[in-house]
């Protein structure tokens, strides 16, 4: 079947505009929260290299698939994997669903960043070291958190309303910078308070007597996640790119940023954390939501004349991290509807809109009027159900059906060829024993690691 990619069809101005938008994609909310929390519990160091390996081997091999699926038919998800037979569809169906799952509940956390970056500035940095009084007042006000649930979903819309070189390619020029100017202060300045440099030893160090199968499965899971896998965007941004860009450095370069990006929020979290807690071992204990919104302020807090700054830039950074991520979905969700229904860019900005809108609202009331509705169990909330029928159930699934398609229907010479265009491919049989025969098994750890964890049988 020939390629239904059109000349309307909207591209990267040119390779780095692509690689600097997958890698803010990839940077996202489970970099600031879930890595330090990972690294501190895991040996620091030995932790570091085990997502080193997983990144440069598993992940950067995904992301390749990903993307020339995305490139060689200059189509989103659904249409991309019709490309190659319409029963082979659902796989895209499938990959298309989590965006629209994800979208409406990240912009919920991307609120909640906003309010904490806006409150040290109008209420200061007091306010929220309450030992997390602050924090359940907000998200089970439905009015202040749905306020500015929709202010972080406007500022990703309107990015995304200007297209992809007018909009993405330009707020990420300066969003992924500023990002990363602002992490490399922030541990910078965390390293002078006094005990710090005990902190970053505990963080940087390796123990090896931490190495364990548990650890190997915490970093799998994050990097998976981190990485933007198995949701359609990679196949979306790929679609966008040209075909004289060579599809190996672009991966791997994307590794980087979202290696670089997890260590520096390492750097600032735990040596932070390390100092008001006094062991690795606290810090460990804390993840997640209760580490960003009630453990970290009151962090800050204890920084004196300093505080104020502090909290307001490090909330910053994390809604630059956050509103990338949001853009991406977005973007996904629009281009889906595009291709899907044959909408114009417009319409299918508008359609994506009200669904996020109108579906975040509901997800938000979960904390406030539609409370008593627990689908995981007591104290649950739809928040917690979104996330775990995306993260745990669908994008495992998707993954694991992608690899068996490309690996063993289309084969990967489809895609070793689709490399070769822009690029040499000397790790091309590597890659296909990867996606053949280790994705797959690694792919079916993550969902049954993922499944337990989310039922209270694992925890990681």
């Amino acid at each position: 079947m020939a390629s239904m990619k059109t000349g309307s069809r909207s591209s990267w101005s040119g390779k780095w505009a692509f690689i600097l938008a997958a890698a803010a994609s990839a940077v996202g909310l489970g970099n600031m929260w879930r890595f330090p929390y990972l690294a501190a519990k895991y040996g620091g160091g030995t932790f570091l290299i085990t997502y080193l390996v997983l990144v440069f081997t598993f992940g950067v091999s995904l992301l390749l698939l990903e993307t020339a699926i995305g490139r060689k038919t200059g189509l989103s998800a659904i249409g991309a994997f019709r490309h190659f037979g319409k029963k082979f569809m659902f796989i895209g169906v499938l990959a298309s669903v989590v965006p629209f799952i994800i979208v409406p509940y990240y912009c919920i956390i991307g609120g909640w960043v906003t309010k904490y970056a806006f409150a040290y500035i109008a209420a200061g940095p007091a306010a929220m070291a309450d030992g997390g009084t602050f924090f359940s007042s907000f998200i089970t006000d439905g009015v202040d958190s749905s306020i500015f649930m929709l202010i972080f979903m406007a500022a990703a819309f309107i990015i995304v309303a200007r297209g992809v070189k007018g909009g993405i390619e330009k707020a990420n020029l300066i969003l992924m910078p500023a990002l990363i100017v602002m992490a490399i202060a922030i541990a910078i300045f965390t390293l002078t308070l006094p005990g710090a440099l005990d902190g970053a030893a505990y963080y940087l160090k390796p123990d090896l007597s931490k190495f364990s199968p548990e650890l190997v499965i915490g970093a799998l899971g994050q990097m998976f996640y981190s990485l933007s896998l198995a949701m359609g965007i990679m196949i979306t941004y790929g679609s966008y790119l040209e075909k004289k860009a060579s599809l190996t450095q672009s991966v791997t370069r994307i590794g980087c940023f979202d290696l670089g990006v997890s260590f520096l929020a390492g750097l600032m979290i735990v040596p932070a954390a390390f100092v008001a807690m006094g062991s690795g071992d606290a810090v460990a204990q804390n993840s997640g939501p209760s580490l960003m919104f009630i453990i970290l302020p009151e962090v800050f807090a204890d920084m004196g004349q300093v505080a104020t700054i502090v909290g307001f830039v490090f909330f910053l950074l994390v809604f630059f991290a956050a509103l990338t991520s949001a853009i991406s979905l977005t973007e996904t969700c629009v281009s889906i509807i595009q291709d899907g229904a044959g909408f114009s860019r417009r319409k299918s900005l508008v359609i994506t809109v009200v669904f996020i809108v109108v579906a975040g609202l509901i997800i938000n009331s979960g904390y406030n009027v539609l409370s008593f509705i627990q689908p995981l169990g007591e104290g649950s909330s739809l928040l917690d159900f979104a996330d775990f029928i995306s993260n745990s159930v669908i994008m495992p699934i998707v993954a694991l059906l992608t690899c068996v398609f490309v690996g063993w229907i289309i084969k990967p010479k489809t895609i070793i060829d689709e490399v070769r265009i822009s690029a040499p491919f000397k790790a091309a049989k590597a890659w296909s024993v990867m996606v053949k025969y280790v994705a797959p098994v690694l792919v079916v750890v993550i969902l049954v690691t993922a499944l337990a964890q989310s039922l209270g049988i694992m925890k990681f």
